[in-house]
């Protein structure tokens, strides 16, 4: 059973930085596509940012692309989401999630097997 903890959430004024950490248990990056999702009050969950299995492919939502990072470390089993230029409207509680769809580009919620409990991130104008 793969397991996913994320940290790194807080409160940040408008402009700052945030990295966002996802580490994983009960499974491999081999064996999943990774994924980030992000979900506002009264909003659906949205895909924010995909790394593939083999960690050579990346997608981003329009939203956040050239802000946003996605990257991983074996050895820590470990995810990121390294979030620079915030802005109010990235204001949400991400998720991270792992696939075993491997060799398709997941981007969307159903196509994701697990999730993390989610972390808030805030930010002020």
């Amino acid at each position: 059973q793969v397991h996913l903890v994320e940290s790194g959430g807080g409160l940040v004024q408008a402009g700052g930085s945030l990295r966002l950490s996802c580490a994983i248990s009960g499974g491999t990056f081999s064996r999943y596509n990774m994924g980030w999702f992000r979900q506002a009050p009264g909003k659906e969950r949205e895909f924010v940012a995909f790394l593939s299995w083999s960690g050579l492919n990346t997608v981003y939502a329009d939203s956040v692309k050239g802000e946003f990072t996605i990257s991983r470390d074996g050895a820590k089993n470990t995810v990121y989401l390294q979030m620079n230029s915030l802005k109010p409207e990235d204001t949400a509680v991400y998720y991270c999630a792992a696939s075993s769809l491997i060799g398709a580009m997941t981007t969307l919620p159903v196509e994701y097997d697990y999730w993390g409990q989610g972390t808030q991130v805030t930010v002020s104008s």
